[in-house]
């Protein structure tokens, strides 16, 4: 029962945040008006139907989306490695994206304002199919490396590695570009939701739901997976099947999202840890669902604070996370160390 209700809570903070979205910025415009819109109405003002349906509506349903596909991302990949640390960020697997949709916006010759602007249809199929192949293909060798390391310390510290790695094929790139291309892709690092338009939205929602089916079908192997290997076989859960399935979708849903809105971090780690706090448990069942709430929860949360409500200033997106994020990683260190100072007293 506690579950459920902590459940309807986030489902309700969602529908706040998403209203809160669309209410805050730098013209607030009445809950009422947006009410009025959305339904077709005249609103007060016409430049308030253009804001509502032209930026802020699809820069909300992209935070919420993005917010969602980082939080399951994260979760899989931390039952996966049965690692707290793991998220898309810090095992390197954005920066595999980000590889790829620099390859690709490079070899398009794309000069507009921002990388995705001018691509085109064939662009956006580019754009993610080269953000999921980038961040598979990371994925793919700390999975390999896994199977060869014991130490979980050292796990992540192979997925620093990779990342910079990646980082340091995209600065090779970006040092043979041309200054618009530099600036512009400087301004996509720094992560936005604003970016995606109508047009690009069935591309990012349809890998997005494509991933999230993929982890909530997956929820039982997720479960056999978290208690260990061998208890995974007793259940008959083929391992490698189940987690070449896991990748897939973790690579599709950091790539997506890293495709469209930019290397976002802190989300996927702390979004699944704050979950299993709230409902106490680590069933994936009830894990993924809450997960994808909260995730997109955050993900509004955060958007609304960089665009800080009443001004014209827009503060950088990934500082916000961090914000967010560091003092939940922080806390799950030092949580860790208090309990392993305990077993060994």
């Amino acid at each position: 029962m506690r579950r459920r209700n902590v459940v309807v809570v986030l489902a309700v903070g969602l529908m706040v945040a998403f209203a809160a979205s669309l209410a805050l910025g730098s013209v607030n415009i009445p809950l009422s008006e947006i009410v009025t819109i959305l339904l077709g109405g005249e609103p007060a003002r016409e430049s308030w139907r253009t804001i509502i349906l032209n930026f802020r509506l699809t820069k909300a349903i992209t935070a919420g989306l993005a917010g969602a596909a980082l939080g399951v991302s994260g979760l899989i990949m931390q039952t996966l490695f049965r690692n707290p640390l793991a998220d898309p960020y810090v095992l390197g697997i954005s920066s595999g994206a980000s590889l790829g949709v620099a390859l690709v916006v490079l070899a398009a010759g794309s000069t507009g304002l921002t990388l995705l602007s001018g691509l085109g249809l064939v662009g956006d199929f580019a754009l993610i199919l080269a953000a999921i192949t980038g961040a598979a293909a990371v994925l793919v060798i700390v999975m390999l490396a896994a199977r060869r390391v014991a130490s979980t310390m050292t796990l992540l510290i192979l997925g620093l590695m990779f990342g910079y790695a990646t980082g340091a094929l995209v600065s090779l790139l970006i040092h043979f570009s041309i200054a618009e291309r530099v600036q512009a892709y400087v301004n996509w690092t720094f992560g936005s939701f604003g970016g995606v338009t109508w047009s690009q939205m069935p591309f990012l929602g349809g890998a997005v739901i494509i991933g999230l089916g993929g982890a909530v079908l997956s929820s039982k192997p997720l479960n056999a997976l978290l208690l260990g290997d061998a208890y995974a076989r007793s259940m008959g859960l083929n391992i490698r099947a189940a987690r070449a399935r896991l990748i897939l979708s973790a690579a599709i849903l950091a790539g997506a999202v890293t495709a469209f809105c930019g290397p976002i971090g802190f989300l996927g780690i702390a979004v699944p840890h704050v979950c299993r706090g709230l409902l106490r448990t680590s069933d994936h069942r009830t894990l993924l669902p809450a997960t994808i709430i909260f995730g997109a929860i955050l993900a509004l949360l955060a958007d609304i604070i960089a665009q800080t409500p009443g001004t014209t200033t827009v503060l950088p997106l990934n500082a916000i996370t961090a914000l967010f994020g560091a003092p939940i990683v922080v806390s799950v260190i030092l949580r860790r160390r208090t309990t392993e100072g305990t077993f060994a007293s």
